[in-house]
């Protein structure tokens, strides 16, 4: 198919899809019926009756000829202002191991660069995350990324943002979105997407200006997991999203990976379900990447910076979980020390990358060595 019937039969497709009760499913079923989508969108309604369709879908496809013009025109417009492409279900570039699943997307929109043949693995977990959880999202992403595989998430807030931007540090990562590509959801998260727009790619089946409306997220699931070889559950609630996708892996024959936490953390109950019901568990990305046969990458050596005395005296107080507040610091040095001297150390230290402030003002060191 050329390029520019190609976009035809897309923007045909995107019309189709508006109609009332017009899903997937029902869109494939049409295009198979009458050859494409263009087709299906302008068939007089006796066409309907012959290829044995209900005459409701019939009248409901009659009804959105009127406005079909005037919107696929808006919409060339708009994708072509946003840099957003498509991709339908049996085109050259749709995922093929999306195709696979039970209810591919008949019509993606991305904004990026779709590779068809990249290996993804998926990684999803809680928004209401642990410092523990984000450091496992970033470490394990960075490897598998590092190792040549697309980590694929959802963009949310906490798991799914670290393990987007754990993959841009390395190589490339896709955000599968419950709203339009254009939207940025959630709203802090406008630059991380684009940045992951500009290495690998920023997805959904969901038209351009679409808001992210709860009832989507379910159905975004299933691409993330669809996209994917297996499925990692970083940190996960026992009624959490990140179980539904993890169960649509399952139900697609694709591999689930769970990551052990705390026995008294709730953001670990799900995790530990999932390993308790025959997930992997796994406690690095080797565990990972060697149910792949793929040997772990070798991380480029980083020299550490150097401490004063005062600085590695702080450091070895702190850790990567727990932080600590000012006065606890002060109370956990050998002499002590004053709020005045200690704030400008810490404050040192930070700029070397060595610790790290939160909300509370506790600090903990900034990376896992």
């Amino acid at each position: 198919m050329e390029e520019e019937e190609c976009q035809e039969e897309h923007l045909a497709l995107a019309a189709l899809l508006r109609v009332n009760g017009i899903g997937s499913a029902a869109a494939g079923k049409l295009r198979e019926a009458f050859g494409s989508a263009r087709a299906a969108l302008h068939a007089p309604a006796e066409a309907f009756t012959q290829h044995g369709l209900p005459p409701k879908l019939a009248r409901d496809v009659q009804k959105a000829q009127k406005g079909a013009e005037a919107y696929e025109a808006q919409l060339e417009e708009t994708c072509e202002r946003g840099g957003i492409r498509m991709t339908a279900l049996g085109d050259a570039d749709y995922p093929p191991y999306l195709a696979e699943t039970f209810s591919p997307p008949a019509l993606l929109y991305y904004r990026g660069t779709l590779i068809p043949d990249a290996q993804c693995l998926a990684m999803v977990g809680s928004r209401r995350f642990s410092r523990y959880g984000e450091g496992v999202a970033k470490s394990f992403a960075e490897t598998l990324a590092r190792a040549g595989f697309t980590v694929v998430s959802g963009a949310a807030r906490g798991i799914d943002s670290a393990s987007h931007k754990g993959a841009l540090a390395a190589g490339r990562t896709v955000a599968v979105l419950g709203c339009g590509v254009d939207v940025a959801y959630p709203p802090e998260n406008r630059r991380l997407l684009a940045e992951i727009a500009e290495s690998g790619a920023v997805v959904s089946e969901y038209a351009p200006g679409t808001p992210p409306l709860p009832a989507f997220f379910p159905a975004r699931n299933r691409i993330i997991s669809g996209l994917s070889r297996g499925v990692i559950v970083v940190e996960a609630a026992e009624k959490s999203g990140s179980l539904i996708t993890a169960g649509m892996a399952v139900q697609e024959g694709r591999d689930v990976f769970a990551v052990p936490g705390s026995i008294y953390s709730p953001t670990s109950m799900g995790c530990h379900r999932l390993i308790q019901q025959g997930a992997k568990l796994v406690t690095s990305a080797a565990d990972v990447l060697e149910e792949y046969g793929v040997d772990p990458p070798k991380k480029p050596k980083k020299k550490a910076p150097a401490m004063s005395k005062e600085e590695r005296a702080i450091y070895q107080i702190l850790s990567y979980e727990h932080p600590l507040t000012m006065d606890e610091i002060i109370v956990s040095l050998d002499g002590g020390g004053d709020a005045a001297s200690l704030s400008f150390v810490l404050l040192q230290m930070e700029l070397k990358g060595l610790v790290e402030e939160n909300d509370t003002h506790g600090y903990m060191r900034a990376k896992r060595e």
